[in-house]
Protein backbone atom coordinates (compact mmCIF):
# COMPACT_ATOMS: atom_id res chain seq x y z
CA UNK A 1 0.00 0.00 0.00
CA UNK A 2 0.99 3.45 -0.88
CA UNK A 3 2.72 5.58 1.87
CA UNK A 4 0.72 8.23 3.44
CA UNK A 5 0.57 10.88 6.74
CA UNK A 6 -2.51 12.20 8.25
CA UNK A 7 -3.19 14.74 10.31
CA UNK A 8 -6.26 15.65 12.55
CA UNK A 9 -9.32 13.12 13.54
CA UNK A 10 -12.76 15.10 13.10
CA UNK A 11 -15.86 13.24 12.10
CA UNK A 12 -16.94 12.98 8.52
CA UNK A 13 -15.16 11.47 5.57
CA UNK A 14 -11.55 11.64 5.44
CA UNK A 15 -10.13 14.13 3.43
CA UNK A 16 -7.64 12.36 0.81
CA UNK A 17 -5.40 14.72 -1.15
CA UNK A 18 -3.51 13.08 -4.10
CA UNK A 19 -0.09 14.91 -5.20
CA UNK A 20 0.77 15.58 -9.24
CA UNK A 21 4.04 14.27 -10.96
CA UNK A 22 7.48 14.53 -9.14
CA UNK A 23 6.16 15.65 -6.10
CA UNK A 24 4.91 14.17 -2.65
CA UNK A 25 2.31 14.15 0.15
CA UNK A 26 5.29 16.30 1.67
CA UNK A 27 4.48 19.00 -0.79
CA UNK A 28 1.17 19.34 0.66
CA UNK A 29 1.45 19.10 4.60
CA UNK A 30 0.67 22.61 5.02
CA UNK A 31 -2.21 22.45 3.67
CA UNK A 32 -3.40 19.39 4.95
CA UNK A 33 -2.33 20.63 7.95
CA UNK A 34 -4.75 23.57 7.96
CA UNK A 35 -7.41 21.49 6.59
CA UNK A 36 -7.43 18.98 9.45
CA UNK A 37 -9.47 20.95 11.34
CA UNK A 38 -12.33 20.14 9.42
CA UNK A 39 -11.57 16.54 9.58
CA UNK A 40 -8.63 13.53 9.62
CA UNK A 41 -6.84 14.50 6.66
CA UNK A 42 -4.53 12.10 4.63
CA UNK A 43 -1.45 12.78 1.88
CA UNK A 44 -0.16 9.65 0.33
CA UNK A 45 3.14 9.23 -1.93
CA UNK A 46 2.10 7.96 -5.06
CA UNK A 47 3.74 4.99 -6.47
CA UNK A 48 7.51 5.52 -7.66
CA UNK A 49 7.28 8.90 -5.57
CA UNK A 50 8.51 9.74 -1.88
CA UNK A 51 8.61 6.94 -0.03
CA UNK A 52 5.74 4.52 -1.67
CA UNK A 53 7.52 1.41 -3.13
CA UNK A 54 8.35 1.47 -7.09
CA UNK A 55 6.22 -0.25 -9.01
CA UNK A 56 5.27 -1.14 -12.30
CA UNK A 57 3.39 -0.05 -14.81
CA UNK A 58 3.12 3.71 -13.86
CA UNK A 59 -0.81 3.52 -14.87
CA UNK A 60 -3.97 5.94 -14.15
CA UNK A 61 -5.92 2.31 -13.57
CA UNK A 62 -2.74 1.27 -11.13
CA UNK A 63 -2.83 4.60 -9.69
CA UNK A 64 -6.55 4.27 -8.74
CA UNK A 65 -5.95 1.02 -7.12
CA UNK A 66 -3.74 2.38 -4.62
CA UNK A 67 -6.16 4.90 -3.88
CA UNK A 68 -8.64 2.76 -3.37
CA UNK A 69 -6.82 0.61 -1.39
CA UNK A 70 -6.06 3.32 0.55
CA UNK A 71 -9.52 4.77 1.01
CA UNK A 72 -10.33 0.98 2.02
CA UNK A 73 -7.42 1.63 4.73
CA UNK A 74 -9.11 4.16 6.38
CA UNK A 75 -12.21 4.32 6.25
CA UNK A 76 -13.83 2.94 3.05
CA UNK A 77 -15.13 6.05 1.63
CA UNK A 78 -13.47 9.71 1.14
CA UNK A 79 -13.09 13.36 -0.22
CA UNK A 80 -10.08 13.30 -2.74
CA UNK A 81 -8.02 16.23 -3.79
CA UNK A 82 -6.09 15.16 -6.56
CA UNK A 83 -3.71 18.10 -8.51
CA UNK A 84 -2.48 17.22 -11.77
CA UNK A 85 -1.38 13.51 -12.34
CA UNK A 86 -2.99 12.94 -8.76
CA UNK A 87 -6.09 14.67 -10.08
CA UNK A 88 -6.13 12.61 -13.15
CA UNK A 89 -6.27 9.34 -11.35
CA UNK A 90 -8.51 11.03 -8.59
CA UNK A 91 -10.97 10.90 -11.88
CA UNK A 92 -10.52 7.43 -12.60
CA UNK A 93 -10.74 6.05 -9.54
CA UNK A 94 -14.24 8.15 -9.44
CA UNK A 95 -15.45 7.00 -12.43
CA UNK A 96 -14.57 3.11 -12.04
CA UNK A 97 -15.63 3.24 -8.07
CA UNK A 98 -17.62 5.91 -7.36
CA UNK A 99 -18.92 4.41 -4.34
CA UNK A 100 -15.51 5.04 -2.74
CA UNK A 101 -16.10 8.78 -3.01
CA UNK A 102 -18.29 11.37 -1.72
CA UNK A 103 -17.05 14.71 -2.94
CA UNK A 104 -14.01 15.49 -5.52
CA UNK A 105 -11.60 18.40 -5.61
CA UNK A 106 -10.03 18.41 -9.16
CA UNK A 107 -6.78 20.92 -9.08
CA UNK A 108 -5.82 21.83 -12.65
CA UNK A 109 -6.34 18.83 -14.99
CA UNK A 110 -8.59 18.04 -17.58
CA UNK A 111 -9.67 13.86 -18.56
CA UNK A 112 -8.18 14.28 -21.45
CA UNK A 113 -4.81 13.43 -23.03
CA UNK A 114 -1.88 16.12 -23.40
CA UNK A 115 1.04 16.20 -25.56
CA UNK A 116 3.82 17.90 -23.13
CA UNK A 117 5.98 15.04 -22.34
CA UNK A 118 8.14 15.85 -18.66
CA UNK A 119 10.67 13.41 -19.91
CA UNK A 120 12.76 16.32 -19.77
CA UNK A 121 12.45 17.05 -16.30
CA UNK A 122 13.73 13.19 -16.08
CA UNK A 123 17.00 13.96 -18.37
CA UNK A 124 17.56 17.24 -15.92
CA UNK A 125 17.56 15.22 -13.01
CA UNK A 126 19.81 12.73 -14.16
CA UNK A 127 21.79 14.87 -15.69
CA UNK A 128 23.08 16.06 -11.76
CA UNK A 129 26.37 14.13 -10.68
CA UNK A 130 24.71 13.38 -7.07
CA UNK A 131 28.29 11.89 -6.49
CA UNK A 132 29.54 15.95 -5.99
CA UNK A 133 26.13 16.94 -3.99
CA UNK A 134 26.53 17.66 -0.73
CA UNK A 135 24.09 20.49 -0.36
CA UNK A 136 20.69 21.22 -2.11
CA UNK A 137 22.19 24.31 -3.37
CA UNK A 138 24.83 22.17 -4.97
CA UNK A 139 21.73 20.06 -7.15
CA UNK A 140 20.31 23.40 -7.38
CA UNK A 141 23.59 24.78 -9.43
CA UNK A 142 23.71 21.55 -11.47
CA UNK A 143 19.76 21.73 -12.50
CA UNK A 144 19.83 25.84 -13.60
CA UNK A 145 21.73 24.86 -16.70
CA UNK A 146 18.71 22.67 -18.01
CA UNK A 147 16.02 23.89 -15.99
CA UNK A 148 15.49 28.12 -16.20
CA UNK A 149 12.78 28.64 -13.43
CA UNK A 150 13.39 28.66 -9.46
CA UNK A 151 10.44 27.81 -8.49
CA UNK A 152 10.54 24.49 -11.09
CA UNK A 153 14.05 23.76 -9.50
CA UNK A 154 12.97 24.09 -5.85
CA UNK A 155 9.85 21.66 -6.71
CA UNK A 156 11.92 18.88 -7.91
CA UNK A 157 14.37 19.27 -5.14
CA UNK A 158 12.19 18.59 -2.74
CA UNK A 159 12.38 15.44 -3.93
CA UNK A 160 16.52 14.93 -3.61
CA UNK A 161 17.80 12.66 -0.42
CA UNK A 162 20.79 15.06 -0.35
CA UNK A 163 22.11 12.42 2.47
CA UNK A 164 21.73 9.39 0.37
CA UNK A 165 22.46 11.03 -2.69
CA UNK A 166 19.18 9.85 -4.61
CA UNK A 167 16.04 10.87 -5.96
CA UNK A 168 12.65 9.74 -4.34
CA UNK A 169 12.16 9.21 -7.54
CA UNK A 170 12.31 5.98 -9.78
CA UNK A 171 13.35 7.81 -12.94
CA UNK A 172 13.04 5.10 -15.20
CA UNK A 173 9.96 3.80 -14.36
CA UNK A 174 8.75 7.23 -14.99
CA UNK A 175 9.76 8.02 -18.38
CA UNK A 176 9.08 4.48 -19.54
CA UNK A 177 5.55 5.28 -18.75
CA UNK A 178 5.50 8.78 -19.50
CA UNK A 179 2.93 8.16 -22.21
CA UNK A 180 0.44 6.90 -19.78
CA UNK A 181 1.28 9.99 -17.50
CA UNK A 182 0.26 12.35 -20.36
CA UNK A 183 -2.50 10.34 -21.83
CA UNK A 184 -5.64 9.54 -20.38
CA UNK A 185 -7.67 6.10 -20.19
CA UNK A 186 -10.99 5.30 -21.82
CA UNK A 187 -13.51 4.93 -19.20
CA UNK A 188 -17.05 3.81 -19.07
CA UNK A 189 -18.37 5.13 -15.75
CA UNK A 190 -19.17 8.24 -14.43
CA UNK A 191 -19.55 9.61 -11.00
CA UNK A 192 -22.61 11.20 -10.06
CA UNK A 193 -21.53 12.74 -7.06
CA UNK A 194 -20.52 16.73 -6.47
CA UNK A 195 -16.96 17.68 -8.12
CA UNK A 196 -15.07 21.39 -8.13
CA UNK A 197 -13.11 21.41 -11.09
CA UNK A 198 -10.21 24.40 -9.78
CA UNK A 199 -8.08 25.71 -12.10
CA UNK A 200 -5.03 28.40 -12.28
CA UNK A 201 -6.64 31.15 -14.07
CA UNK A 202 -3.15 31.92 -15.49
CA UNK A 203 -2.91 27.84 -16.91
CA UNK A 204 -4.41 26.48 -20.22
CA UNK A 205 -4.77 22.65 -18.78
CA UNK A 206 -8.41 23.13 -18.54
CA UNK A 207 -10.17 24.44 -21.61
CA UNK A 208 -13.78 25.08 -22.72
CA UNK A 209 -13.46 22.60 -24.79
CA UNK A 210 -13.03 19.81 -22.03
CA UNK A 211 -16.21 20.90 -20.81
CA UNK A 212 -18.02 18.57 -22.80
CA UNK A 213 -15.65 15.52 -21.68
CA UNK A 214 -15.64 16.38 -18.41
CA UNK A 215 -19.32 16.33 -18.00
CA UNK A 216 -19.95 12.87 -19.68
CA UNK A 217 -17.83 11.56 -16.40
CA UNK A 218 -19.25 14.16 -14.01
CA UNK A 219 -22.11 15.87 -14.95
CA UNK A 220 -22.22 17.52 -11.49
CA UNK A 221 -19.04 18.92 -12.23
CA UNK A 222 -18.58 23.22 -11.04
CA UNK A 223 -15.53 25.07 -12.87
CA UNK A 224 -13.74 27.53 -11.12
CA UNK A 225 -10.39 29.76 -11.13
CA UNK A 226 -7.85 31.02 -9.06
CA UNK A 227 -7.03 34.88 -9.89
CA UNK A 228 -2.87 35.08 -10.73
CA UNK A 229 -2.77 31.15 -10.15
CA UNK A 230 -1.06 28.91 -12.71
CA UNK A 231 -0.84 25.00 -12.81
CA UNK A 232 0.91 25.07 -9.24
CA UNK A 233 -2.15 27.02 -7.50
CA UNK A 234 -2.07 25.66 -4.60
CA UNK A 235 1.37 26.68 -4.49
CA UNK A 236 0.81 29.90 -6.07
CA UNK A 237 -2.05 30.72 -3.82
CA UNK A 238 -2.04 28.45 -1.16
CA UNK A 239 -4.47 30.67 1.21
CA UNK A 240 -7.39 30.92 -1.65
CA UNK A 241 -6.84 27.18 -2.82
CA UNK A 242 -7.17 26.25 1.01
CA UNK A 243 -10.36 28.75 0.61
CA UNK A 244 -12.19 27.11 -2.12
CA UNK A 245 -11.83 23.63 -0.93
CA UNK A 246 -13.01 24.27 2.71
CA UNK A 247 -16.05 26.13 1.05
CA UNK A 248 -16.60 22.97 -1.31
CA UNK A 249 -15.85 20.20 0.88
CA UNK A 250 -18.32 22.17 4.07
CA UNK A 251 -21.20 22.55 1.64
Amino acid sequence: MLSYSEFGDGDGPPVLIVHGLFGSGRNWGVIAKRLSDLRRTVIVDMRNHGASDWMAPHDYPAMATDLADVIAHIGGVADVIGHSMGGKAAMVLAATQPDLLRRLIVADIAPVAYTHTQSGMIEAMRAVDLSAVEARADADAQLAPHVSEPGIRAFLLQSLDVRGKTWRLNLDQLDADMPSIIGFPTLRGRFDGPVLMLSGAESDYVRPDHRPIIKDLFPKARFAKLPGAGHWLHADKPREFEAACRAFLDA
